[in-house]
């Protein structure tokens, strides 16, 4: 428990129809007690309407008061929720009253999510899925930050570490009665290797789909390429409903890569309007060609636009013919479109969100940042080491590694710096 108070808004933007503010701490009660002017604090966790006055005299506002007593509340400690009108001096003068009341101050970036840490009620895989789903702008980015916010890495790690725990128990056991029982040492040992190898497995699909994972958090590269004057910019003006692109009937007009953020099926994706693929003397132009082919080769989706006339390539691409709003003689090995009539749109998101799904593999996808991968891949690097040896007293300090390594990705060994890094991203009153 910390020995002062933080109080912080909680909601957005103000102006707003209703502000919260939230206190926790040990003087968390006494804060508010304060504005109350003798009415006294609702039962807990239930949310009673009291008048909140300075110095007992001059009125304030009427607020929704709710209590939530330590330990079981949100930070672990006492906290009070004060509902407010949502006006810009209204949530400045309560903060300004609040500052008053000894060993109370504004809250820091993270500090109530960092405290609900410190005090045991939530762990780092689950700090970070909450720092997530404040970022998810996209549907699939909330189911997998939710995933690891409700600590579905967290279980799988306990899993993990009591697995660990007890292969280590039985191999050092071996140690302390191996020489005299030669046999049930060898027994041991087999089977400690069998346990790690699905140790092994078990977490090696976990760090697999950790490609997965980032392209939910990133987005999905979808790169649309062809010739000059196909028709690109106007698919993707569009597909993005604006005028991201300029549209021309001039060859050549695009000759740097412009780059659109979607929301498509649920998923984030950035479209990519390449240079029109065609030899040029235009030195300009040439770079927008070799920019375009190299980003059109890194992108995880392609979109080739055909002219009417043009033969359709082999490969996974997914092939689309504009203006089938002036040839109805289209082949059938492709999606038409029409930038005119909007003909084809709604199958060209289909194909493109199914590409997406398969992209993304919806699965078990409970990696949601890079320190966490990391920590599990240092975790199996030290079972394969822990493998590798043929002596038991370095395979047990092996597998020592190896826990630890694990009670750093849930936070149980940590550092000041990890701590600042992650809840320093996290708003003011989260």
């Amino acid at each position: 428990m910390s020995e002062d108070t933080i109080f912080a808004l909680a909601t957005g933007t103000l102006p707003c129809a209703v502000a919260i503010v939230r206190i926790s701490g040990p003087d968390a009660a006494a804060a508010v007690s304060g504005l109350l002017s003798g009415q006294g604090l609702p039962p807990a966790r239930r949310a009673s309407l009291r008048t909140l006055r300075i110095d007992g005299g001059e009125l304030l506002d009427e607020a929704l008061i709710l209590v939530f007593p330590a330990p079981n509340s949100f930070t672990g400690e006492d906290v009070i929720e004060l509902q407010v009108t949502g006006s810009v001096a209204l949530v400045a003068k309560l903060l300004k009253e609040l500052a008053r009341v000894p060993d109370c101050r504004m809250a820091a970036p993270g500090e109530f999510a960092r405290r609900a840490f410190l005090n045991g009620r939530i762990d780092l895989t689950e700090a970070e899925g909450l720092a997530a789903l404040i970022d998810a702008e996209t549907e699939a980015q909330r189911t997998q930050a939710m995933m690891a916010a409700n600590g579905t890495l967290r279980a799988r790690a306990e899993q993990w570490r009591g697995e660990l725990l007890s292969i280590r128990a039985d191999l050092e056991a071996v140690l302390d009665f191996g020489e005299a029982e030669d046999d049930v040492g060898e027994t041991v040992v087999g089977e400690v290797a069998q346990r790690i190898d699905a140790l092994r497995e078990d977490m090696g699909k976990v760090v697999a789909r950790s490609e997965s994972a980032r392209r939910i958090r990133r987005g999905v590269d979808i790169a649309i390429i062809g010739s000059p004057n196909a028709g690109k910019s106007s698919l993707v003006n569009m597909l993005s409903q604006s005028d991201a692109a300029i549209v021309s009937e001039i060859a050549g007009t695009t000759r740097d890569v412009i780059e659109v953020p979607l929301d498509i099926g649920g998923y984030r994706a950035t479209l990519i309007d390449t240079a029109g693929l065609r030899e040029t003397s235009d030195e300009i132009e040439a770079e927008g060609v070799r920019r375009a082919r190299q980003r059109a080769a890194n992108a995880d989706i392609r979109i080739h636009l055909l002219l009417p006339e043009e033969h359709a390539p082999g490969g996974s691409d997914i092939i689309v013919r504009s203006k089938a709003d002036v040839d109805d003689g289209l082949p059938k090995d492709s999606i038409h479109v029409s930038a005119v009539t909007g003909q084809g749109l709604d199958a060209l998101l289909d194909d493109i969100t199914a590409r997406i799904s398969g992209c993304v593999n919806k699965g078990d996808l409970m990696t949601v940042s890079a320190r966490q991968a990391s920590e599990l891949a240092s975790t199996e690097a030290e079972l394969v080491l822990a493998q590798s040896t043929a002596d038991p007293v370095l395979s047990a300090e092996h597998l020592r590694k190896a826990a630890e390594a694990l009670g750093v990705l849930t936070g149980h060994v940590t550092s000041e710096d990890v701590l600042g890094q992650i809840f320093s991203r996290f708003c003011i009153g989260k």
